[in-house]
């Protein structure tokens, strides 16, 4: 179970955002109540993804310890493209199922990261040229 204070939506929805950037490795981690849950996304590659999950046993002191101090939880290759569309997706869902206000009510602490949502909806048409994520078209300027 993961702790309610943690905001585990929009720690995924940024770490997601990352992919896009110039930095080769992305990592955020979910309090588990004393245990942490840390993702690390590696590009070895612009298109693919390398995506492992470790757990730690001891959050006071695990988040200055390297990956492999932790038992690896799970590993996989996907290309970024379907990672991501997935990760949103799930979001998508999630506020669909709930609403915003909804979501507040059960994760208590945090309200639905909208934010994070638009920014990897963004880069995600804008970079893996996803026609169901695509940005609404801006309208037209007019003239006075």
């Amino acid at each position: 179970m993961f702790g309610y204070l943690t905001d585990a939506l929009a720690d995924l929805l940024f770490g997601m955002t990352g992919l896009y950037g110039q930095w080769r490795t992305e990592r955020f981690f979910f309090d588990a109540v004393t245990t942490e849950i840390r993702w690390v996304l590696r590009r070895p590659d612009e298109t693919n993804v390398v995506l492992s999950i470790h757990r730690l046993q001891d959050l006071a002191v695990s988040l200055g310890l390297p990956d492999g101090a932790g038992e690896l939880e799970w590993r996989s290759t996907h290309s970024r493209a379907e990672l991501v569309h997935a990760v949103l997706r799930a979001a998508e869902e999630v506020l669909e199922r709930h609403g915003e206000e909804g979501y507040r009510e059960l994760w208590q602490a945090h309200p639905f990261p909208m934010a994070g949502l638009q920014d990897l909806r963004r880069l995600h048409s804008r970079h893996d040229a996803c026609a169901e994520h695509a940005e609404p078209p801006r309208p037209a300027a007019t003239a006075a």
